[in-house]
Order: C-alpha cells, then sequence, then structure tokens
C-alpha cells in the first residue's frame, strides 16, 4: 500500500525547521508540509488556552490540506496542546516531548539527566514530570538557556561567545556528571558543535527531531501509510508574517533549499 498524502509539521517559528531537516532526512520520498506562526511567536509567554487555540487553528489548516499525520515540533505546543490535540482529531500527531524523553533513558546510564530549554519550556516542568513518570529514579537537572534562540537565529553558532554563554548555562550539568541531554528547544540541535565542546566526551545529547522522526517512521509502519514513491517529496512552506526574513533564517536550520514560502491567514474557528 502507498499514502501519498503529506506529513504536517509546525511550529511557532523558525526552531521546528530542525524537526523538518530530520524528517527530511529520514523520509526524503514523503510530501511535507511545514507551518511556521511567525505572527504569535513566540508562545513561551502565551496561556495555555491560547496555545491551544493556536495549536488547533493551524492543526485544521494542516488537515484541510489532507495531511494523513501532524507532528507538532514545538515544545510549548507539545506540553501544553498534544492532549487536547489528539483528543480533537482522528489522525496520528506527535509531538517532539515524549520522543526526546525516550531516547534520553534509553541512553543515561548514571541515571543523571539534563534538560535545555526555553524559561517557559523549563518551568512547565514538561520533561521533568514524563522522565520521572517513565522512572522514579531518573534524577534530573533543568537549564533554561535563554540566548541561545537569539544565537541560533543570528547565526552565532560557533566561536568565543557562543562557548563563553555555553560555558556559563552548562555547569550546573557539569557539576551533577550528567550522562544525556535533552536538547529540549528545536532551536538548540543547530548549536550542537558549541555544547559538544563544552561537555564531557562521555555526554550524549538527545534531538527531540531526531528522535520524533524515528516515531514518525514507526507510525507510517504500523498503519501502512508511508509512501511507495521513489521521486523526492515535494515540501510546501507557510507562514503567518514576514516569508522574507523566515527564508533568510531557515537557510541556517535545514540542509536543503526552502523555495518559496507563502503567507496564509489563520481564523479562530
Amino acid at each position: 500500500m502507498s499514502d501519498s498524502r503529506p506529513i504536517g509539521i509546525f511550529d511557532s517559528g523558525v526552531g521546528g525547521l530542525t524537526v523538518l531537516n530530520e524528517l527530511k532526512k529520514y523520509l526524503p520520498y514523503e510530501h511535507m508540509i511545514y507551518v511556521g506562526d511567525t505572527a504569535r511567536v513566540p508562545y513561551g509567554n502565551k496561556s495555555k488556552n491560547l496555545i491551544q487555540q493556536y495549536s488547533k487553528e493551524i492543526s485544521e489548516f494542516l488537515i484541510s490540506k489532507n495531511c494523513k499525520m501532524i507532528v507538532v515540533a514545538c515544545n510549548t505546543a507539545s506540553s501544553l496542546a498534544l492532549e487536547y490535540l489528539r483528543s480533537k482529531y482522528s489522525l496520528p500527531i506527535e509531538g517532539v516531548i515524549d520522543a526526546g524523553v525516550d531516547e534520553a533513558i534509553k541512553e543515561t546510564t548514571n541515571n543523571h539527566i539534563g534538560v535545555l530549554g526555553t524559561h517557559s519550556t523549563i518551568q512547565s516542568g514538561a520533561y521533568e514530570s514524563k522522565l520521572k513518570e517513565n522512572r522514579s529514579d531518573i534524577h534530573v537537572i533543568n537549564q533554561a538557556c535563554p540566548l541561545f534562540v537569539p544565537l541560533a537565529e543570528e547565526g552565532w553558532l560557533e566561536g568565543e561567545i557562543p562557548e563563553k554563554i555555553a560555558n556559563v548555562y552548562l555547569k550546573p550539568l557539569l557539576h551533577a556528571h550528567v550522562d544525556s541531554v535533552i536538547l529540549g528547544c528545536t532551536h538548540y540541535p543547530i548549536l550542537k558543535r558549541t555544547i559538544y565542546n563544552v561537555l564531557p566526551e562521555n555526554v550524549k545529547l538527545v534531538d527531540s527531531g531526531e528522535a520524533v522522526s524515528q516515531k514518525v517512521i514507526q507510525i507510517l509502519k504500523q498503519n501502512k501509510t508511508g509512501t511507495s514513491s521513489k521521486t523526492f517529496g515535494n515540501l510546501e512552506c507557510y507562514v503567518t508574517d514576514l516569508p522574507s526574513q523566515f527564508s533568510r533564517v531557515a537557510k541556517r536550520f535545514v540542509d536543503f533549499p526552502i523555495g518559496e514560502v507563502k503567507t496564509i491567514e489563520l481564523h479562530p474557528s
């Protein structure tokens, strides 16, 4: 069986492109549609009700585009809206948190796991509660890294300044002897090299984009909804504002050309 319908991916802005990048790497023949809600970014300072409303509007747009599944490539929306979306729609919907948690638990040998994220993700406790739900003996070290997002978007990925900032943020993780670190923000994977330079060699970085890609592959196999095409899949990109700025920043987040970025209006339903 072959299902050529697209996979929908959404985020509040450009960060989710790291998830798209991994999905394209592992599933090159699948059609994909990406939505960045650039008019209302960031989601981290919005209420749970508002995040759910925004996520619903985007999901309904993706469903109208005949998507066979949706990937919530945003940590805030994954923690606050995923179950809400699953209760409303019948198609498979995956978030980035569960996949990252499962991978970190698989990787750790000393049960000391670090979580790097934005202030809102860290304050939500989403990763810590999921980790402890799975394994009560896990010791979690949470660290907000707010400057990592502007560094990623401005292209300051390596060198003295990013490394000094990483040194400050990662010090508590070094003291706690973590052996597994979850990159709990979709911007952070493009700073991997700098983060690796600061952490000991034995520490494994868990990229939620990579982990969720494996989950998507598994779901497509289980549901027999993968494409049998051997032609590279199309990519459609939509934003809610500033398409040219999105295109400019997007080049740092993906290994392929983004092409035309279209603007859409989302309405409460």
